[in-house]
């Protein structure tokens, strides 16, 4: 016996609709933000404009796509099975148009936004800046910092261009290349008693440290390479960002291990550390969905050229 199946419909409905792919987009933003206003800020629209777009993406897909909870706009199963899809689509139409419109960095007029770590900033900005104004005088960069685990959903919204950080910020969305290894030096005042002393372990261990993370606890790579060979430092002041290191360095016998590349912005003497350690590895990241974009292309080449030749 032949029977008749009955059409889903849902895809009756959406054959016979003509779809705006701009709801998409919208899509995307609410999924990636978890927020209507969010994605709102994102779109650079209002959310009364979020909100009626998802509206007439619940009435295409006869599905809520999305359902308000606790932790935000929490996405339903039909919606997690589309995200990949739309992301691919949307990413196929930019790189049509992106094709099309070359870049040039010499006349351009925009501003990126770049996620970098405290010491990147230090490491790279100064360079970034003074070869932005001779070779791309319209180019603007905002510089923020979110937790490692936004940045991805960041990048993927648009919201964030490049990523500069350690290897930690892996994520399957996010591309990545090596950018810079540094090696850590111990930096005190130049008046220091081991200032002009050839530093052995045994100093380094009799004195006090200050300790720079932006993680509020946590060991960094010196007492990882300490705790290795049957040591430990002791650490008198745990800092979030390197502001206040020199002042608090420069009225104190503390010690501090730094990269040495963000020592030499300093006034401090500084010693090679007398036990091995593993190098502070920066590396660059950018959404897979700009794979092409040749804006960001340019700006990838750009600052891994600035970055690698000093």
């Amino acid at each position: 016996m032949i029977m008749n199946e009955q059409p889903d419909k849902r895809v009756t409905q959406m054959s016979s609709t003509k779809i705006d792919l701009n709801l998409f987009t919208v899509f995307d933003a609410i999924y990636s933000q978890q927020s209507l206003t969010r994605a709102a800020g994102v779109l650079h629209v209002s959310q009364p404009a979020v909100s009626s777009s998802l509206a007439k993406l619940r009435s295409i897909f006869d599905d809520p796509l999305f359902v308000r909870t606790s932790a935000g706009m929490t996405p339903t199963p039909l919606a997690r099975q589309l995200v990949g899809t739309v992301r691919e689509s949307l990413k196929n139409l930019d790189n049509c148009v992106a094709t099309r419109i070359p870049f040039d960095a010499s006349t351009a007029r925009r501003s990126f936004r770049i996620h970098a770590t405290e010491n990147a900033e230090l490491i790279l900005l100064p360079m970034l800046l003074k070869q932005l104004k001779n070779r791309a005088p319209g180019i603007d960069l905002e510089v923020v910092f979110f937790d490692r685990r936004e940045v991805a959903y960041e990048m993927a919204s648009g919201n964030v261009h490049l990523a500069v950080d350690a290897p930690l910020l892996s994520h399957p969305e996010l591309i990545s290349q090596p950018l810079q290894a540094d090696d850590y030096v111990c930096v005190m005042r130049a008046d220091h008693p081991l200032s002009n002393t050839t530093m052995t372990l045994d100093d380094f261990l009799s004195h006090e440290h200050i300790h720079v993370s932006s993680r509020m606890k946590g060991s960094g790579h010196i007492d990882l390479a300490l705790r290795s060979i049957g040591h430990k430092r002791h650490t008198a002041l745990r800092l979030q960002h390197y502001a206040a290191l020199p002042a608090l360095l420069a009225q104190s016998d503390f010690l501090a291990a730094v990269p040495a590349t963000v020592a030499n912005h300093w006034h401090l003497a500084s010693h090679s550390l007398p036990f091995e350690t593993p190098k502070l590895e920066l590396q660059l990241f950018w959404h897979k969905s700009v794979e092409h974009d040749p804006a960001i292309l340019w700006l990838r080449e750009f600052t891994t050229e600035v970055a690698q030749a000093n």
